[in-house]
């Protein structure tokens, strides 16, 4: 099981006070960009096995580390541009199986800005549609879940957002996406899964759907959003009974997030953020507990 991943970390411009991920409704200015790093520390040491929540003492607990390069830059007041590439490193507390370490996946979006405008007297409505593509970006293997760090299919995703930000420094926002999953090839000739054996090394990959609702607080240098999210894979079998997970299993969860971001005075175009989570149930994922803490500058063009 790897650790549920958002597609696009989420980045903080500290002179606009504007975040920025995939799933939010908020755009850079126009010839604005901001880009720095996102560590995170993602671990858990229970699991669900299909609807079963067990541990394993084969593995214990299993911790993912990352430091992700992110980018964002405002191509025009309707138009931002998103780019992301991390490094990954896992390792195992238990049992004979080593860690793995590598560049990930290149992730590249597009966020439009279909509407912007008033709604009621209390605040403005925005309308926003996200087209992303994210490719490996190393010769990793897919194939040692829970340790693999991704799983080394191309993809692509549409997403629609709409986001509400009242005079009174709240807002709310709700996003939904397809992304559609391209095939994985094993280095083996054979494969078993969902109860039926494949003579192939081709596995096909189930499409994925995700929902996200954020409430929150933005005012002057402080952003305080919290989220629930949850992911359902539109295909896919079980983990297997004192199996290893495989990489087109149904990979479900819900997730409650919640982060601080802050602007700092001097100098002010840096701004930085931390964050937690945490996965609230499951489907073949392990119940992780996630930390992140990244550093962002802000260059005006």
């Amino acid at each position: 099981m790897l650790p549920p991943r958002p597609l696009l970390l989420l980045v903080f411009a500290a002179s606009s006070l504007h975040a920025q991920a995939a799933d939010d409704g908020l755009m850079m200015q126009r010839k604005t960009l901001n880009t720095g790093v996102m560590y995170m520390h993602d671990s858990w040491h229970e699991y669900w096995e299909g609807g079963l929540k067990r541990s394993n003492g084969n593995i214990g607990t299993v911790t993912t580390q990352s430091v992700t390069w992110v980018g964002h830059y405002g191509l025009s007041d309707r138009v931002s541009l998103v780019g992301e590439l991390p490094y990954v490193w896992t390792h195992a507390s238990q049992g004979p199986l080593h860690g793995f370490s590598g560049v990930q996946d290149i992730t590249l979006a597009a966020k439009y800005r279909l509407l912007n405008a008033a709604f009621t007297e209390q605040g403005t409505l925005t309308a926003i549609l996200v087209g992303a593509v994210g490719i490996p970006a190393s010769n990793y293997s897919p194939d040692f879940l829970p340790l693999s760090i991704g799983l080394d299919s191309r993809r692509a995703s549409g997403r629609f957002t709409l986001h509400f930000e009242s005079k009174a420094d709240w807002f709310i926002d709700g996003s939904a996406a397809h992304t559609w999953r391209n095939n994985v090839n094993l280095d083996r000739a054979a494969y078993f899964t969902n109860g039926q054996l494949y003579l192939t090394n081709q596995v096909q990959m189930p499409d994925v759907f995700d929902w996200k609702v954020s409430t929150g607080f933005r005012k002057k240098r402080v952003f305080i959003p919290v989220s629930i999210s949850q992911q359902r894979t539109l295909g896919g079998g079980d983990m297997r009974r004192q199996d290893m997970p495989f990489v087109s299993n149904r990979m479900n969860f819900t997730k409650a997030e919640a982060s601080l971001m802050y602007g700092l005075t001097v100098p002010t175009d840096l701004a930085v953020q931390i964050g937690g989570s945490r996965i609230l149930n499951g489907r073949n994922v392990g119940q992780s507990t996630t930390i992140t803490a990244g550093v962002f500058h802000t260059f005006h063009f």
